[in-house]
């Protein structure tokens, strides 16, 4: 099982390597205009699900929405640490 610190390890590593044929490289190089609507997109679907679906239908939408987070941060060079101190 991954937590939020595992994850940005291996999306970072992946970006930093310039992984052929990442799904997450792709985000990132289309910048953070097209990642923030996927943001907003996702966004939604959290909020739909949390109304309308199953805990775990609502849980894997999350997973999706902080996946999107962590490309933007990416993106725009935060480290989990940028993020944590505002918690």
């Amino acid at each position: 099982m991954k937590s939020f610190d595992s994850l940005w390890i291996e999306l970072a590593e992946k970006v930093l390597l310039r992984q052929e044929g990442s799904g997450t490289v792709a985000a990132v190089d289309a910048g953070v205009h097209t990642i923030g609507k996927k943001i907003v997109e996702e966004a939604g679907e959290v909020w739909l699900a949390a109304e309308h679906e199953s805990d775990e239908a609502l849980a894997q939408e999350i997973s999706q929405l902080i996946y999107h987070l962590q490309t933007l941060m990416l993106a725009r060079g935060l480290t989990p640490d940028d993020i944590y101190k505002y918690l």
